[in-house]
């Protein structure tokens, strides 16, 4: 066996990862120019404006989406392999214990923010919930993987480019998008410690799955699970 390799599968990657794959960018697997950084950032904010823009649930979702996929996609040359792979049985068995794993988390972290007076925030605060809700969630959630992906991919290239220390750039972009995503969430700062806590460290979850698989369908996985199971509760009245 290759010596390097056995200094990266030791060193730079966490035990728990799958060692067959990498994660693309931060090495300049491809390398994206700063232009592109820029036109991904764009997409992405671009894709949140295009949410409710038609009235269709459904074809917002699909904008929302693939405003992001493509403009990825081209910069990673089309590789599609650098983010999706054929999800295995046991990465689906995965992904679900992910799933009922922030379930038992929301709950009790739930329990804990109502004991001290802050109000718990839903994944999916201030939305309308129907059955005819339900479908565009295969797309929405899948923009806002992608929404997690490129600035933990950037964020990831940036330091690494740096530090040269793949885990401490793993787990400071990491940190930095919790609080992106949790500050997505802020509706006002009494809310601020139920946000912090529910949607961005509680979004570590799904950062496992995708850290140890590599492959988004992990953490897309998970979170469809957990939104899906919330808007059905809330369509047949249990929540």
């Amino acid at each position: 066996m290759n010596s390097n390799f056995i200094t990266m599968s030791n060193i730079d990657y966490f035990k728990f990862e799958n060692k067959d794959l990498d994660f693309p960018v931060y090495d300049k697997n491809p390398h994206i120019p700063k232009s592109g950084w820029i036109v991904l950032l764009i997409a992405m904010f671009a894709g949140f404006i295009m949410q409710g823009i038609t009235g269709n649930e459904m074809i917002d979702a699909i904008f929302f989406c693939f405003i992001i996929l493509i403009p990825l996609l081209y910069y990673l040359k089309w590789d599609y392999k650098a983010l999706f792979q054929k999800p295995k049985a046991k990465e689906i068995g995965l992904a679900v214990a992910l799933f009922v794993g922030y379930m038992i988390y929301s709950i009790v972290l739930g329990s804990v923010l109502d004991y001290f007076a802050f109000t718990a925030t839903s994944p999916i605060e201030g939305v309308t919930i129907t059955a005819a809700s339900i479908p565009p969630l295969l797309f929405s959630l899948m923009g806002e993987e992608l929404v997690k992906l490129i600035p933990f991919l950037f964020f990831l290239r940036l330091f690494y480019k740096y530090s040269n220390n793949r885990k401490l750039s793993i787990v400071a972009a990491m940190l930095l998008v919790m609080l992106f995503f949790a500050m997505l969430h802020l509706m006002d700062l009494h809310s601020l410690p139920s946000v912090l806590l529910m949607q961005g460290l509680g979004s570590i979850f799904e950062f496992y799955g995708y850290i140890k698989t590599k492959n988004v369908f992990i953490s897309y996985i998970t979170h469809l699970c957990t939104d899906a199971f919330i808007f059905a509760m809330i369509v047949v009245g249990f929540v």
